[in-house]
């Protein structure tokens, strides 16, 4: 059986770094390359050095093809695997206070937007967690069901209501199934209605005859 493919997605400094690091990491993973990442003297005494040579080159070179020119510019100068995944995440995943500061606030006045769908709306707030995890800051599991609660507009105050009250404790994964459920019920009800129309549209009158 041959080798499955996967492609990873070029990071290009306007997609998520995030993602594609994830992403990235386990492409690694599947091709036996993550010991690269430790660097050369941190790989087993064990291994053979023309296999550690073999190890680091591939893993840089999967890197390398994994990212957009504007990437490969800036890290040009990292010559191994170890230095250009460092160099990557000093660029799109600064722990300075002022990073850290703008995507604590982003967390916190989230809102749902005009227009937007619920799976929209958890995709954006998942990221922003996302965000803060790839930097070291940890939003407890009940915070963080707080925090999407309270970013869904006005249409949901009943929901929010019934979930968080009458309850002792509240699961971030429970609010994500409970509002899931939720717009595939709402995504039923307009098809139900949607094929009443259609059926009510092509309905046709046989006249009585006298």
């Amino acid at each position: 059986m041959g080798a499955a493919k996967f492609d990873v997605e070029k990071f290009n400094g306007k997609n998520d770094f995030g993602l594609w690091r994830l992403k990235m990491g386990a492409l690694l993973v599947q091709q036996w390359l993550q010991d690269a990442l430790l660097g050369e003297k941190n790989l087993p005494s064990t291994m053979q050095e023309n296999h550690k040579i073999e190890l680091l080159e591939k893993a840089h070179s999967v890197i390398i093809l994994s990212l957009g020119d504007t990437m490969l510019r800036e890290v040009a100068k990292a010559k191994s695997t170890a230095e250009l995944w460092l160099k990557l995440e000093s660029l799109y995943m600064t722990k300075s206070l002022a990073n850290r500061l703008h995507k604590k606030i982003k967390l916190y006045t989230f809102k749902m937007t005009s227009g937007m769908s619920i799976e929209e709306h958890l995709d954006h707030f998942n990221k922003i967690i996302l965000d803060l995890e790839n930097i070291d800051i940890a939003v407890s599991d009940e915070d963080k069901a707080i925090l999407l609660l309270t970013s869904l507009n006005a249409s949901y105050t009943n929901m929010k209501e019934a979930i968080m009250y009458g309850r002792d404790n509240l699961a971030f994964n429970e609010v994500q199934s409970i509002l899931h459920a939720r717009e595939l019920q709402k995504q039923e009800g307009s098809k139900e209605e949607s094929d009443l129309a259609t059926g009510d549209a092509n309905t046709t009158i046989t006249p009585s005859i006298v």
